[in-house]
């Protein structure tokens, strides 16, 4: 089959669609054929994903949601059947957070954190996972981080979250491997996003812990489009036999 109808015929809702990794996520499903329902917490940012999906003939149908909230997660997902009759492909890529020292990070953020990194993702998949089951191929692919793989310094909420994510999916695609469905994370080290700016450490941070987490070509930094070609694959038939995988995408950060 010809790539850019790769996921021709198949609904695929990606989560944090607004900007980053969502964003070049929802562009690259689009131009490959796919039917992409686009969810995010600003409108703002969902309206210029429309116009650059348009801008390169795709089509793509936009919810404002946010992902903590229940009852509005429960809406998107029934609307989204309601007009395409199931989901093959949920990506959880909404996801926030910031470089803070734990003395001064408050419960309030704390909790904030885990709600939209790990209960959003919950959320979305607990309601999404029924009109999923009975679509031959259909998976999830989770955004979690290389900070859920391994500890760094002022990050301590993130990667909480994103550890906490990593075994959420391992223990998916445990319990429905046997039912047809597949769950894995991708693991994306530095990526130039919106969000990044949250990580740029203040001039008393220590220097030597913060380099733990940098890549061994110093300055390297990913694409979004890096992570959401690495989302496609383990989404699409070629990655059938990938579950419960953790794959890191990092420039070597963890080798």
């Amino acid at each position: 089959m010809d790539r850019s109808e790769r996921f021709a015929t198949k609904v695929v809702l990606v989560t944090g669609a607004g900007s980053g990794i969502g964003r070049a996520t929802a562009e690259r499903f689009a131009n490959e054929g796919a039917q992409v329902v686009a969810v995010d917490l600003s409108p703002q940012g969902l309206a210029e994903t429309e116009q650059s999906v348009a801008r390169a003939g795709g089509k793509l149908l936009a919810f404002a949601c946010d992902v903590t909230d229940e009852s509005a997660v429960r809406d998107v997902i029934n609307k989204t059947v309601d007009q395409f009759g199931g989901i093959d492909v949920l990506v959880n890529a909404a996801g926030i957070g910031r470089a803070v020292r734990f003395e001064e990070l408050t419960f309030g953020e704390w909790e904030r954190i885990l709600r939209v990194n790990l209960s959003g993702p919950f959320l979305v998949t607990r309601y999404a996972l029924p009109h999923m089951l009975s679509r031959p191929g259909a998976n999830i692919v989770n955004v979690s981080s290389i900070a859920g793989l391994r500890g760094q310094a002022y990050n301590t909420a993130y990667c909480a979250s994103k550890a906490g994510l990593l075994n959420f999916t391992r223990a998916l695609a445990l319990e429905f491997a046997t039912r047809g469905l597949r769950a894995n994370c991708v693991c994306p080290g530095g990526v130039k996003t919106p969000l990044v700016k949250n990580f740029v450490p203040d001039a008393g941070m220590e220097s030597h812990l913060l380099a733990y987490a940098m890549p061994p070509v110093p300055g390297k930094w990913g694409k979004p489009e890096d992570i959401a070609a690495t989302i496609l694959f383990l989404a699409s038939e070629e990655a059938r036999m990938i579950n419960g995988a953790a794959l890191v995408v990092d420039f070597g950060v963890l080798a």
